[in-house]
């Protein structure tokens, strides 16, 4: 073990992610099985500058591996992202002799990880990927994205009642600004009509197609998954361009699942992920590592650096959405 390590702190920051908390235990644990000293920074990065710093015990993180959200609760910082915001922080962390910080959460986190690490290198920092999208670079599965799909599909396996009941076309949004990864496991999972995501370039004409295609066969509903972030525009919009191109269906509906799919209790799949991950960030500090994300490719811990996390694009599956559009016809 590194001599240099006898205190380390955790925190949550960004968007919530069912699974967190289980982070959040395995890290308490595994540190006191090192005995190491361990704080817990409320509010995230903003929490470091109001130096919102406790010191956790084992029996804090009892009882928690089941909720979802963060016991840390967590905050988007603008005062972190200036060096004013980040110096103070630093500063909080050294009067609480803090030598190391795991911080979970997606890429805005780790992007203030990496500025942090530039301006005060006598610092350690170690990443675990807390984020529903699932577009972090380094990692095959992010915490709570398996929730935040199990929550989708379930949203959507109650809308096909009414959708077919009805004869009904239904437009489902679910989350990704960036990413498709919500929506293309949510159309797969839930047997939907089509999915419109970030990563494809298809047109309001081509998605009109799909649906007469689809009607020929005498379906009498449809179901499509659309990304927040598509490239065609609201879900709002897209209902309203297909409704004036398409009369098979007695009705058009949209659904916007929002942040249904943050909230809720994790996954037994996010459990044990968020656990893995969190032990082994202790693990990483313990060896030296620094500035990298722990993640998981092919069932393996892997290390990824803040930068390359932050700055590369993890690798759209083309094959899965190819499929989707074969089975949704």
């Amino acid at each position: 073990m590194s001599k240099e390590i006898k205190r380390i702190a955790v925190l949550t920051s960004g968007g919530d992610a069912p699974g967190m908390n289980a982070a959040i235990r395995a890290v308490v644990r595994n540190a006191f099985n090192n005995d190491l000293h361990i704080y817990g920074i409320n509010r995230g990065y903003e929490g470091m500058i109001e130096g919102s710093i406790k010191r956790l015990e084992t029996s804090d993180v009892g009882n928690i591996i089941h909720r979802g959200g963060t016991i840390l609760k967590t905050a988007r910082s603008k005062r972190f992202m200036t060096p004013e915001g980040r110096k103070i922080a630093y500063e909080n962390l050294r009067d609480h002799d803090i030598d190391a910080l795991i911080a979970v959460g997606g890429n805005g986190t780790f992007t203030g990880a990496n500025k942090f690490l530039q301006e005060y290198p006598d610092f350690k920092m170690i990443g675990i990927p807390g984020t529903i999208d699932n577009d972090l670079y380094g990692t095959d599965f992010s915490i709570g994205f398996d929730t935040a799909v199990n929550t989708s599909v379930e949203a959507v396996d109650k809308i096909r009642d009414t959708a077919d009941s009805h004869n009904r076309l239904f437009f489902v949004e679910v989350m990704g600004r960036h990413s498709g990864y919500i929506a293309l496991h949510t159309a797969i999972a839930a047997g939907a009509g089509g999915v419109l995501i970030p990563e494809e370039d298809i047109s309001l004409d081509d998605l009109v197609r799909l649906l007469k295609r689809s009607a020929k066969r005498a379906k009498l509903f449809s179901i499509v998954i659309v990304a927040e972030g598509n490239k065609m525009g609201t879900v709002y919009d897209i209902a309203d361009h297909v409704g004036k191109q398409i009369d098979l269906y007695d009705d058009i509906k949209v659904t916007v699942i929002g942040h249904l799919q943050r909230g809720g209790s994790p996954s037994g799949f996010d459990r044990v992920l968020a656990s893995i991950l969190g032990f082994a960030s202790v693990e990483a500090l313990l060896i030296g590592k620094n500035s990298v994300m722990v993640g998981i490719r092919n069932n393996n811990i892997h290390y990824t650096t803040f930068e390359d996390a932050i700055s590369k694009k993890k690798t759209f599956n083309k094959e899965l959405l190819r499929m989707a559009h074969i089975l949704a016809q």
